[in-house]
C-alpha cells in the first residue's frame, strides 16, 4: 500500500461484530495455537516495557519492530535480533500485514489512533497504551472499529487485570460502604515540566530521530529538546497532561466499581503561571502545572456520583477517619470512595482496597468472591499475559476497547474542562503583552451529551472533542 493511501484506511470499517480466530485473520500465516505473531510500534521508553511484558509470556514472536527514534529503541532492537526493524509504521503495514496476528502501540498519545486504526480495520488484534487516544472522537472511533473488526483488544492500564479492582467492586456491590456519593482521585503527576511558555527556538534534529514522523498528525514545527523524550506529555498537541497520563489508571477503579458511563458535566480550575512581569505562560499550547477537575456521573446503583480529580501536588481533603500515621493511596496517587456507611481507599494500580478508619480492616470479613480473577502471569506482566491469552483463546480481554474507549472518553472529558478554563480571547483594541490584554472565560461547567459527543452549553469546547490533523494524517 502506498504511504499516501495509508491513513485513508483509518476510516471505521463496516460490518457486523464477530470474533474470528487469529489464524483466519492472519492471511497466509497460520500460527500454532500457543504462539502469537506481533508487530510492535513504539519500542523505546515505555514501549520497551510493553514489549518485555508481553514477551515474558513465552507465547509471542515479534515479526517487526518500529520506532522513529533509533537511539531510544536500540536496546529493544538488539534484544530481538530476528525481528525486522523499521522507522515508519506504514512500512510494517506494507511488508508484514499477512504475517502478523496482532500489534502493539506505545507511541506518544497523539499518534495512537492514526497508527492503530488501519491495522484494526485489517482485523489485527490490538494492544494500545493508555490513554487509548488523544481525543474523545478518536476513542469513539477506536472502540467502533475494534467492534466492527471483531478483534481482541486491550488498553495498557494494568490495574484492569488486578485482583484489587475486582475486590473493590465486590465490596461496593455488597454495600460495605453503602451508596457511593463522592469519589476523590489524585496523582503525583506531572513528573515532567508543565506550564511552559510556547517554544519558538529551533534546534538541530538528532540524527537518530525522524522528527516528521514523530510529529505525525500534529502541526509542523521545529524540533526542540523541550519536547523529547517523555516531556511531550505536557503539550496539548502531543500529550494529555497529568489527567490523561494517570486517569486511565486511577479513575478506572471507580469507573469499573460503580459501572460509570459518560459524565454528564465537567468543570475545572487550574494554577496560573507567570513567565515574567505580568506575562502569563501560553496555556493554549501547554497543560497547566496543576488542576482540579470535577466530573458528575449518573450511576444505576448509586445515583448521582461526584468524581473529583486532583494533580500537580493539589490534594483532596483528608478524611477525619485517617490517622496521623496513615496516608491516602500510595506515592503515585489513589482513590477515596465516600459512601453513606463509610469510606474505602484504593491504591493507584492494583486498587488493594481498605476501609477507614483503619481498625475496621482487622475485624472486617470480605464479601464472597464473585468476580473471576485473572490468573495468568505475574503481577508485572499479568495485563499483557491477559491480552495474549485472550487472543489465543478467543476470549474478551480485561480492558478491551468496548470498555477502554468509554473510560478514555470520561478521562478526556476532564481535559475539555481544563481547556475551557485556560481558553483566552484577545480583547478588542488590546495587543498581546499588554496588561490584562486577554479575557478569560474562566471556570465554567460544561454540559456533556455523551451519546452525541457534544458540549451543549459552550460551543467552543466542541473544537476540542477532536483535533486539527496535519495534511496527510487525517482520519475519517
Amino acid at each position: 500500500m502506498k504511504r499516501r493511501e495509508f491513513v485513508k484506511k483509518a476510516s471505521v470499517a463496516a460490518g457486523a461484530f464477530s470474533i474470528v480466530p487469529s489464524f483466519v485473520m492472519g492471511g497466509r500465516h497460520t500460527p500454532p495455537s500457543d504462539t502469537l505473531y506481533l508487530a510492535s510500534i513504539g519500542v523505546g521508553g515505555r514501549g520497551a516495557g510493553v514489549v518485555n511484558e508481553i514477551n515474558r509470556t513465552g507465547k509471542v514472536k515479534f515479526v517487526a519492530l518500529c520506532d522513529v527514534d533509533a537511539n531510544r529503541a536500540a536496546e529493544t532492537f538488539k534484544k530481538f535480533k530476528k525481528a525486522k526493524v523499521y522507522t515508519d509504521f506504514r512500512d510494517v503495514y506494507d511488508n508484514h500485514l499477512d504475517e502478523i496476528d496482532g500489534f502493539t502501540v506505545a507511541t506518544p498519545d497523539h499518534t495512537h489512533a492514526v497508527i492503530s486504526l488501519p491495522f484494526i480495520n485489517a482485523k489485527k488484534h490490538a494492544y494500545v497504551e493508555k490513554p487509548l487516544t488523544h481525543n474523545i472522537r478518536e476513542a469513539r472511533l477506536m472502540a467502533q472499529a475494534a467492534s466492527n473488526a471483531g478483534i481482541i483488544s486491550q488498553m495498557g492500564n494494568q490495574g484492569a487485570s488486578s485482583d484489587g479492582i475486582r475486590k473493590t467492586k465486590e465490596w461496593i456491590d455488597a454495600g460495605v460502604i453503602g451508596k457511593v456519593t463522592k469519589v476523590d482521585c489524585w496523582t503525583n503527576r506531572p513528573v515532567w515540566p508543565q506550564g511552559l511558555r510556547n517554544i519558538t527556538e529551533a534546534q538541530p534534529v538528532p540524527k537518530t530521530l525522524d522528527w516528521d514522523l514523530w510529529l505525525g498528525p500534529a502541526a509542523d514545527r521545529s524540533y526542540n529538546a523541550a519536547y523529547l523524550p517523555f516531556k511531550w506529555r505536557g503539550f496539548w498537541d502531543f500529550g494529555t497532561g497529568a489527567l490523561g497520563d494517570m486517569g486511565c489508571h486511577i479513575m478506572e477503579t471507580p469507573f469499573y466499581a460503580l459501572e460509570l458511563g459518560h459524565p454528564t458535566e465537567a468543570e475545572a480550575s487550574c494554577t496560573t503561571v507567570w513567565a515574567g512581569d505580568f506575562v502569563e505562560a501560553n496555556y493554549d499550547k501547554v497543560c497547566p502545572p496543576s488542576s482540579i477537575v470535577r466530573l458528575k456521573f449518573e450511576s444505576k446503583n448509586h445515583g448521582e456520583v461526584s468524581l473529583n480529580w486532583y494533580d500537580g501536588g493539589v490534594m483532596p481533603d483528608l478524611p477525619d477517619e485517617l490517622k496521623d500515621n496513615e496516608i491516602l493511596g500510595d506515592w503515585n496517587g489513589g482513590t477515596a470512595f465516600y459512601g453513606t456507611k463509610g469510606i474505602l481507599i484504593a491504591d493507584t494500580y492494583s486498587a488493594n482496597p481498605r476501609l477507614l478508619p483503619g481498625e475496621l480492616n482487622a475485624m472486617f470479613r470480605s464479601p464472597e468472591e464473585k468476580i473471576t480473577r485473572i490468573s495468568e502471569g505475574e503481577d508485572r506482566n499479568r495485563h499483557g499475559s491477559n491480552w495474549v491469552n485472550s487472543v489465543l483463546t478467543e476470549t474478551r480481554a480485561a480492558s478491551d476497547f468496548s470498555y477502554a474507549g468509554p473510560l478514555t472518553e470520561a478521562v478526556l472529558m476532564g481535559n475539555l474542562a481544563i481547556k475551557a478554563y485556560q481558553y483566552k480571547v484577545l480583547q478588542e483594541g488590546k495587543k498581546e503583552g499588554d496588561w490584562a490584554a486577554f479575557e478569560y472565560p474562566g471556570r465554567r461547567t460544561l454540559k456533556w451529551d455523551g451519546d452525541n459527543m457534544k458540549i451543549t452549553n459552550y460551543e467552543k469546547a466542541n473544537d476540542w472533542v477532536t483535533r486539527t490533523y496535519r495534511e496527510g494524517w487525517k482520519i475519517k
